[in-house]
């Protein structure tokens, strides 16, 4: 099950990478900052994975 959780939080920051991306390429601040925070919550998503796995 782990790996399923540690893609399914790439998928959220790089879904949150593509939203950056296309609100910085439109001006929308928003998505920008949507993208910026989705991005933040998978890496710290995949740290709690990381901790996970060093104490199996």
């Amino acid at each position: 099950m782990s790996g399923i959780d540690k893609m399914k939080n790439k998928a959220e920051e790089l879904s949150g990478h593509g939203k950056e991306s296309v609100g910085e390429a439109t001006g929308d601040r928003d998505l920008q900052a949507e993208g910026e925070k989705d991005q933040a919550k998978g890496n710290l998503k995949q740290a709690g994975e990381k901790v996970k796995d060093a104490f199996k």
